[in-house]
């Protein structure tokens, strides 16, 4: 399976987070390649961000000559998906808000978004309102100050505080966390072992599903 991850911030340290959680859901003969948008924001937080990250990401993606199976957008606003879509009608294309939201659907039951700053989380309670879940959505939990951190540092500066989130939401009834954005990729393995309902990695969820979608469609 030959898949492109496009990170739609432009954060390098984000992207090799991004990398090496959809590397560790690679399988023999697996080739995923990992980049960051071409241009635009380093975070999206506002309407205006995503925009410009759209176009980011669309440059991206026209400058990756190699062939492909498919595309992972790995910000939690899907950034840029119908556009691409759009632009590669032929190409499976899977965001990683929406392949988490899948997966809390098929757990079913109330679930909680955890993420890394309070700058997103109205974005995050708008994303799960778009895909219809807002009633089933027990809480967006974030640490309480702004981010002080470079995105890229933030799911080992705040790895504590994003575990007793967990903990917290799953108490309140949450039956299932989502790891809300881009810069948690890959935490939510280390964070599973302490938490007591499963924990969802949008990143690796959307490799595991555009892998069973490739395998669907060969066995039609």
């Amino acid at each position: 399976m030959r898949l492109l991850v496009v990170n739609p911030n432009t954060s390098a340290g984000v992207t090799a987070r991004i990398d090496a959680a959809a590397q560790a859901m690679a399988l023999p003969g697996d080739r995923f390649v990992t980049v960051s948008a071409a241009f635009g924001p380093s975070l999206i937080v506002t309407d205006a961000d995503a925009q410009e990250a759209t176009h980011g990401v669309l440059a991206a993606i026209t400058r990756h000559r190699e062939p492909l199976d498919g595309i992972v957008l790995a910000s939690f606003g899907d950034t840029g998906a119908a556009q691409v879509r759009a632009a590669w009608p032929g190409l499976p294309v899977m965001g990683i808000a929406e392949a988490a939201f899948a997966d809390m659907a098929e757990i079913g039951g109330p679930f909680a978004i955890v993420t890394f700053a309070p700058e997103v989380i109205a974005s995050l309670v708008a994303r799960a309102t778009m895909h219809g879940l807002g009633e089933a959505l027990v809480r967006v939990a974030a640490p309480a100050e702004p981010l002080h951190h470079d995105p890229a540092e933030v799911a080992d500066v705040l790895s504590a505080q994003l575990r007793a989130l967990c903990d917290e939401c799953a108490g309140q009834g949450a039956r299932c966390i989502v790891m809300g954005g881009g810069p948690l990729a890959g935490l939510a393995s280390q964070l599973a072992p302490h938490c007591p309902v499963p924990v969802i990695d949008g990143t690796q969820s959307a490799v595991a599903r555009l892998r069973a979608m490739m395998a669907a469609a060969r066995a039609v």
